[in-house]
């Protein structure tokens, strides 16, 4: 099983492998200072992105299960409809 963070900021989604607990303190520090920016990694390699985060902007995290040991694949198929489109015709 493989988890990836999620932290969304100001409606922009941002991918994160853990751990992201100094991350989590480093946003809340800048918050409660009333404002500063924050680098946040990249999931794979690179720089990341510096982020000015402030008071009142919408922060939210999430973590996604995205290797499950099930062998489950997620496909863009629709599931089936417990509609009936056949009107009796």
């Amino acid at each position: 099983m493989t988890i990836v963070n999620r932290l969304t900021v100001d409606g922009r989604d941002y991918f994160l492998p853990e751990p992201v607990t100094e991350l989590k303190q480093q946003i809340l520090a800048a918050i409660q200072a009333g404002g500063g920016y924050v680098n946040i990694p990249p999931l794979r390699g690179g720089p990341g992105i510096d982020i000015l985060f402030s008071p009142g902007m919408p922060v939210t995290w999430s973590q996604i299960d995205v290797g499950g040991v099930d062998g489950n694949v997620v496909t863009d198929e629709a599931p089936p409809s417990a509609v009936d489109d056949d009107f009796g015709l």
